[in-house]
């Protein structure tokens, strides 16, 4: 299964549009429900069964555009991924409101301890190999603060896990999906 399947998504049920190019140099564009988002990319219900190109254009009612590609399809559901990876904080803010932002950061840290944990580290060793204080560590393993992209690369290196595996990945059991 794609770790952008499995990622832990927050609910946000709201409108959107779905653009691509079907392929003679006209451009489509299909209404939409976003069911929920994650950093990486969202899950949509089309609103008609039109077919959907693999790469397309996610258009949120802010005026936010993102490029995705299909995940995953089955029937009027299509999981997307972000073409550029992982959304900024600023795209993240248009997109979740706090309280899923705050979801979202708690369950990359719970990622992060997990695997820090599988592989044998102390917060002190892990802290020190990537260049930061243990007490910011133990804030973002609560959740309590944003581990920028760059760090997270470093950690996921470092403990030899898929980045996609950090920040989208299943939750640990012990998480509170509330």
């Amino acid at each position: 299964m794609s770790e952008h399947r499995a990622a832990a998504r927050h609910q946000t049920l709201r409108t959107g549009i779905v653009e691509f190019d079907n392929g003679t140099g006209s451009l489509i564009s299909v209404p939409c429900t976003i069911r929920d988002v994650s950093g990486s990319g969202a899950r949509l219900q089309l609103n008609s069964s039109l077919w959907v190109a693999e790469q397309f254009t996610l258009v949120f009612s802010s005026g936010l555009r993102k490029d995705c590609r299909v995940a995953w399809r089955k029937g009027r559901l299509i999981g997307s991924a972000f073409a550029d990876g992982y959304a900024s904080p600023d795209e993240q803010a248009v997109m979740m409101t706090a309280d899923e932002q705050s979801r979202h950061r708690l369950g990359i840290g719970a990622r992060v301890k997990a695997a820090r944990e599988t592989r044998g580290y102390t917060e002190f060793q892990l802290a020190e190999r990537i260049g930061v204080t243990p007490t910011f560590l133990a804030l973002a393993e609560n959740g309590e603060a944003d581990i920028p992209l760059y760090q997270l690369m470093h950690i996921a290196d470092v403990l030899m896990v898929g980045l996609d595996g950090l920040v989208a990945g299943p939750a640990p059991e012990d998480v509170d999906a509330a």
